[in-house]
């Protein structure tokens, strides 16, 4: 149960597609290095995270193609919105997720962004790629367990 003073996740985007293109292998909970309008922005909930990844660079992980668009209030202390944002990680973090990306096949998938605790966080992967031939198998099953449901529900 949640204490008193812990405010609830609010979930202000995620990446729908990715749990269907790719297959998810691990998950971790990253912060993420954010200018004071870039984090007012994100409150407003116009955040995209679609077409983003994440890659490594000289031992440190960053949010590529992440869109999170200008603040309107802000004038010229606006923040660029397709930027490179920094993850936050322990270095053993780093080291278990940028080696397995660098692997072949593999590669880094943020899947939501979220408040937790008044502080932005975002759920990164570690996904494969599927196939086509996986996507249509996926879809068989999600098919035949949909049928299935309705089935149960019928016979009640």
């Amino acid at each position: 149960m949640a204490e008193k003073n812990e405010r609830p996740i609010k979930v202000v985007a995620e990446n729908r597609k990715a749990r269907f293109n790719y297959a998810i292998e691990d998950t971790i909970e990253t912060g993420i290095a954010l200018t004071g309008t870039e984090v007012k922005s994100i409150r407003n909930g116009k955040t995209t995270i679609a077409e983003s990844y994440a890659d490594s660079k000289d031992g440190e992980i960053w949010l590529i193609n992440a869109n999170i668009p200008e603040y309107l209030q802000a004038n010229r202390f606006n923040h660029e919105p397709k930027r490179p944002r920094k993850l936050l990680l322990h270095r053993r973090e780093i080291d278990k997720f940028a080696g397995k990306a660098s692997q072949q096949g593999f590669t880094l998938v943020p899947l939501r962004m979220y408040f937790k605790n008044g502080k932005a966080k975002v759920e990164l992967a570690i996904a494969r790629g599927k196939k086509l031939h996986d996507i249509r198998e996926t879809q068989r099953t999600t098919e035949v367990k949909k049928e299935l449901r309705r089935e149960m529900k019928n016979r009640r």
